[in-house]
């Protein structure tokens, strides 16, 4: 293809995922009531206000101040929508906030100006052999999207009341528990990240690729159900964050409602918990590369792009990109397994590795963002793999990496054991 059709059709395809981007964070916003949208659901991050001015002040920063040497559009609300918070506890979360926040229709107006020029630039047919223009192009519309399930998991949280359940949303199902089975993965090799230049973009912490040796384990085929980590609560584990119980039964915290605890769900918990349910069990959570072994390894010694191969992410290989606001049962999508049978590796759920978050060799932090990835380098947050229901699909890649502090309680994160 010449170059310049390449570069042509690249920046409508920007220019179109952005609308989509900001299309779907307004619906996000607009399942709110006036109380829910200035109120703060989780302690440890900012009001829900916050988000409304963040996503597109941080587009804005990244391609036009950043990148292309723009001016402010406005210094100060800039600086109060750049960046979120990960901070040790909620008081230190507390002294991060202004005195007062702007008000909806301020943050909207400051937000249109933003979109405004962004909008303008992502449809300057820009030469697709910038590579410092595409990256910060490429940040800033994965940013939204990951900041989407940022979005859900507080709105998880804003009282029933407080967020109507829309028309589309279907009812939270249970559904037959899964057969348990540990599947054996021989000895081989994993790889890990991704070199530079053979996808169209990654993260910092994507780079680069290497292959590591993995001996021989079993892994759980599929992802520990709420069914099974009942078992660990009734023998005195901590129940897991998104259960209440009320007169001697669960339930669960589903997002528009309340529903009794569904046995077939992956448990969502946090990393203490998935390592003391692995302990009680004897087990071990897996290392990223094992989980990279398991998801994309094969017998033959290749590597797929997917677990299910090369097919682009399709709803049949598993729960992700919106279409559930909660999980499915387990084993839900047989058209997602991976070459060795492990099945809900993308979907349905980020999983807990035992890995801490750390550089890859040779890392460089990215123009675009360099604080993205090394500011949590710090051996206090460990690496998840996969997607959850609402991972958008463009995430959807064998190097993309999450990480989180082993005892933050919101995400939508599920584990399964190994082992050795």
């Amino acid at each position: 293809m010449p170059q310049a059709i390449a570069s042509e059709l690249l920046q409508k395809d920007f220019v179109d995922w952005y609308r989509r981007n900001r299309s779907r964070s307004s619906a996000l916003f607009d399942l709110l009531s006036p109380e829910a949208y200035t109120s703060r659901p989780i302690p440890l991050r900012h009001p829900i206000c916050f988000y409304e001015g963040h996503l597109p002040a941080f587009s804005y920063i990244t391609l036009i101040e950043r990148t292309l040497g723009g001016g402010p559009i406005d210094a100060y609300l800039e600086k109060l929508f750049q960046r979120g918070i990960d901070p040790d506890d909620a008081s230190a979360a507390a002294a991060s906030a202004p005195p007062k926040w702007p008000s909806r229709r301020e943050i909207q107006e400051f937000a249109k100006r933003c979109d405004d020029a962004v909008l303008r630039e992502l449809g300057n047919r820009r030469s697709a052999r910038d590579e410092r223009y595409l990256q910060a192009a490429y940040t800033i519309l994965e940013h939204e999207q990951m900041h989407h399930e940022t979005l859900v998991y507080i709105l998880q949280r804003v009282p029933y009341a407080q967020k109507p359940k829309p028309l589309d949303a279907s009812t939270p199902a249970d559904g037959p528990l899964p057969q348990h089975e540990l599947l054996s993965i021989p000895a081989g090799e994993a790889l890990l990240g991704a070199n530079r230049g053979e996808i169209p973009f990654g993260w910092d912490n994507e780079f680069g690729a290497s292959v590591c040796a993995v001996d021989a384990f079993a892994i759980d085929k599929h992802s520990v159900t709420n069914a099974d980590y009942l078992r660990f609560v009734d023998a005195g584990g901590e129940p897991p964050p998104f259960w209440v119980q009320r007169n001697g039964r669960w339930f669960q915290q589903a997002m528009f409602e309340e529903v009794e605890l569904p046995l077939s769900w992956p448990v969502y918990v946090t990393y203490d918990q998935a390592a003391a349910y692995a302990r009680w069990k004897g087990l071990g959570l897996p290392t990223e590369a094992q989980y990279q072994r398991a998801a994309y390894g094969t017998p033959q010694g290749s590597q797929r792009l997917f677990p299910w191969g090369s097919e682009a992410p399709l709803h049949k290989h598993g729960n992700f990109d919106f279409q559930q606001w909660d999980p499915r049962p387990a084993g839900s999508f047989p058209d997602g397994a991976s070459a060795w049978g492990v099945q809900d590796l993308v979907g349905n759920g980020w999983e807990w590795t035992s890995s801490r978050f750390e550089p890859f060799p040779g890392f460089t932090p990215m123009a675009s963002y360099p604080q993205y990835s090394a500011d949590f380098f710090d051996g206090k947050h460990y690496v998840l793999k996969g997607a959850s229901p609402v991972t958008a699909r463009e995430l959807i890649r064998r190097s993309l990496r999450n990480w989180f502090r082993p005892n933050y309680p919101y995400i939508y994160a599920k584990f399964r054991c190994v082992s050795q």
